[in-house]
């Protein structure tokens, strides 16, 4: 359930409410609006006697019963879009982000040459794989710690953010002592204990859509982060697998805007992924954005035709500058920021 504080409560009404919450045996998880703070509650299933009771609580404006199976992610537990901060690099709630870099860390070179691309063409967030979960064991698996050493540098080299996947539980107090951003891969939506840890990180978190996830399920994933009182975490759609082998996997631009509206958290979107070849990266970019996504992650490589992974869609400079350039126009005609 939720109990809406009134507006400009104080802050000793807010903790009486804490704990009356934690003596019914609910945890809370607190939202901090412009004017009002919202209180989520998961336990015990609330009965109309109780929902009273707690409306009855000194500037308590109202509380109601959370009918989603996902709580702390619904519409339903915060009504205004909430934004997350990727360091200094705030997203959603009206400010769009572009992150990019390469598919996987390769070598210094190769990624500080990637993030400076990003970085002079726009992009606020520097994307790389450390440690890549692939299909074939006998495919380049990332550069591990030492990857994440050379993340580091990218960012000392542009001033920006890195973002960088985390593949396991027992990864996660080591990636989050790198990264400003976690990022939790599409074959691990649904490995409950990972998520998990992410929460406990307290680190934002991307979180990505499992090919085969339906939405229901996306979002009841994505409580096992926010439950862990981690309230920073951003939906990624990046393409589900259909009958259609035209694209790597099918962009369902649709989740975009059925994500907004049943979830208040930040939509990204990952249309590298999607499209599986540079010339379709583009389009569905801008697709993207006109759908009303919050930000997109994008792989760039200074050499595509030598990379280790993901060759065939990642773009180079003149391409990302051009992606970059279209762009801005159909951001900006949405009222976002770039």
């Amino acid at each position: 359930m939720v109990i809406v504080m009134q507006k400009q409560a104080s802050p000793e009404a807010v903790e009486n409410v804490l704990a009356e919450l934690k003596r019914l045996n609910f945890v809370p998880h607190i939202s901090e609006g412009e004017s009002r703070v919202v209180i989520g509650a998961i336990g015990p299933a609330p009965t109309e006697e109780l929902i009273e009771q707690l409306r009855a609580l000194p500037q308590v404006e109202t509380a109601v019963r959370i009918t989603k199976p996902y709580k702390l992610a619904s519409r339903e537990f915060r009504h205004d879009d909430s934004f997350v901060m990727i360091s200094d690099v705030k997203t959603g709630n009206g400010r769009f982000v572009v992150a990019a870099g390469p598919c996987g860390v390769e070598s210094e070179q190769q990624t500080v040459d990637a993030a400076c691309i990003a970085k002079k063409h726009g992009a606020s967030v520097v994307r790389g794989g450390a440690f890549k979960p692939r299909t074939s064991p006998y495919s380049f698996q990332g550069l591990g710690e030492e990857g994440l050493r050379i993340l580091e540098k990218a960012r000392e080299t542009t001033g920006m953010p890195i973002v960088t996947e985390v593949t396991a539980p027992e990864l996660v107090e080591t990636v989050a002592q790198t990264a400003d951003m976690l990022q939790i891969g599409a074959r691990n939506t649904q490995n409950f204990a990972l998520l998990a840890e992410a929460g406990k990180s307290g680190k934002p978190v991307l979180f990505k859509r499992g090919m085969s996830t339906s939405l229901a399920e996306f979002l009841q994933a994505a409580e096992y982060i926010l439950s862990q009182g981690n309230p920073n975490v951003i939906l990624c759609e990046r393409g589900i697998r259909t009958f259609e082998t035209a694209t790597r996997f099918t962009l369902d631009l649709g989740a975009v805007p059925v994500l907004k509206e049943l979830s208040h958290l930040p939509v990204w979107v990952d249309p590298s992924h999607a499209a599986g070849k540079r010339s379709l990266v583009e389009p569905l970019a801008l697709a993207a954005a006109a759908a009303g996504a919050d930000g997109l992650i994008v792989e760039v490589h200074p050499t595509p035709e030598t990379a280790k992974s993901d060759a065939a869609q990642q773009l180079n400079e003149a391409e990302f500058s051009a992606l970059m350039s279209r762009l801005r126009p159909v951001v900006e005609a949405l009222g976002k920021e770039l």
